[in-house]
């Protein structure tokens, strides 16, 4: 990973426990203070939007698979250092297991949140706080690989003595360059590709006004929104019921995280139109110095202009233009058929089985029976999708 996303660790001590005056405890969401939640949000060691309470407590609320969710907390007398929401084996799993997991509703960075002053401390703090709770074994999945926060954890985990394991691990799409936009998407994409897009563009422009906006605000991002969620219920994520607004609860929780994180500054919706009519539209949430690329759809009945790539570009612009920020997470799988040949750089992602208490046996064994039901359940995805494929064709 580049230096740019890799940014600098924190020099810290490495201590067996927290340092004198830190609890890390167990909270219900909404006990968890507003007020100090959000300023750990906006300058924490390593930031990540999905972790916002904006964000948390609204997915908690609202959301499909939502209900459950504790906070792990640090705390450094009565200052909130560190903060992960977790759920139980038996919600994220259907599993009757000693384990804390940290996933939530269409999350996919479960990188804690650290107060950048003593993160370690923070981080040892949290596993206290899961091992109280009662669990052998806290999983962290799709967490950042690499970056301070990482480098926090591992900290924690040499200085206790704790069995940690990586599994899952792989390469997404980001941004983090200092070249100029046109170097960069030329770079990316080739000259030959570049051109081709400002031809289909050109083509575009032929067929009408051509804009590009972006929402921000409580009322804008919210008129944007139900676009954005019109539009992506119209293609194929609207036949198969999976998109954001296929849900009731799932529609509200979009709705009122939108509204809570634009009143702050930290959501917007970008939009590519023609005459009015919106081809492509898509969700950004920031955090601190990052953004997160959330969410894309666009109209497939205009496919041949390339309207997806045509927006992707478009943000790419604004954001190496946006000087505040440093990195911008695509979220996407990996060998993204679109994003990866527009953003070169990689974030490595994977999942953390962090035992809690070292010399503890069951801490892995959990986790291994846990992988084991990951490993039974892909399997039985690649053959429902092998047989859907043969079917459809």
């Amino acid at each position: 990973m580049s230096q740019a996303i890799a940014g600098a660790a924190e020099n810290v001590s490495l201590t067996e426990s927290p340092s004198a005056g830190w609890i890390g405890r167990s909270l219900p969401l909404m006990a968890v203070p507003r007020e100090q939640w959000d300023a750990l949000a906006t300058q924490p060691l390593e930031a990540n939007g999905f972790l916002d309470p904006g964000f948390v407590l609204n997915a908690a609320l609202h959301a499909r698979k939502g209900e459950g969710a504790v906070a792990l907390t640090a705390f450094a007398g009565q200052r909130l250092t560190g903060l992960l929401p977790v759920v139980p084996a038996t919600r994220a799993y259907g599993l009757p297991l000693p384990a804390l997991v940290a996933t939530q509703p269409y999350n996919s960075l479960s990188t804690p949140l650290l107060d950048p002053r003593a993160p370690v401390d923070a981080a040892l703090a949290l596993i206290d706080a899961a091992a109280g709770a009662g669990a052998a074994l806290l999983v962290l999945p799709m967490l950042a690989l690499e970056g301070p926060a990482y480098e926090a954890l591992q900290a924690a985990i040499a200085a206790r003595g704790l069995n940690a394991v990586t599994h899952n691990s792989y390469e997404r799409a980001a941004l983090a360059t200092e070249l100029d936009d046109e170097t960069y998407l030329r770079s990316g994409m080739g000259s030959k590709k570049l051109k081709e897009l400002r031809r289909q563009s050109h083509r575009l422009a032929d067929e009408g006004t051509v804009a590009f906006t972006v929402a921000r605000g409580p009322e804008a991002v919210g008129a944007a929104l139900d676009r954005f969620l019109a539009l992506e219920a119209s293609g194929w994520k609207g036949q198969r019921r999976t998109g954001l607004g296929q849900h009731e609860g799932d529609a509200t929780f979009a709705r009122s995280m939108a509204a809570d994180m634009a009143a702050r500054g930290l959501f917007e919706v970008t939009e590519l139109t023609l005459d009015g009519r919106l081809l492509a539209s898509g969700l950004v949430m920031r955090q601190a110095d990052r953004a997160l690329f959330f969410k894309i759809a666009f109209d497939e009945a205009m496919a041949r202009f390339s309207v997806g790539v045509q927006l992707t570009t478009e943000m790419t612009r604004r954001f190496i233009a946006d000087t505040s920020l440093k990195l911008v997470d695509s979220t996407a799988s990996a060998g993204h058929p679109m994003i990866d040949h527009v953003w070169r750089e990689r974030l490595r992602v994977g999942d953390l089985y962090l035992s809690t208490r070292p010399g503890d046996a069951l801490g892995p064994l959990v986790g291994r029976l846990i992988r084991l039901r990951h490993e039974a359940r892909n399997g039985i995805k690649r053959l429902y999708h092998l047989a859907r494929n043969r079917l459809e064709k």
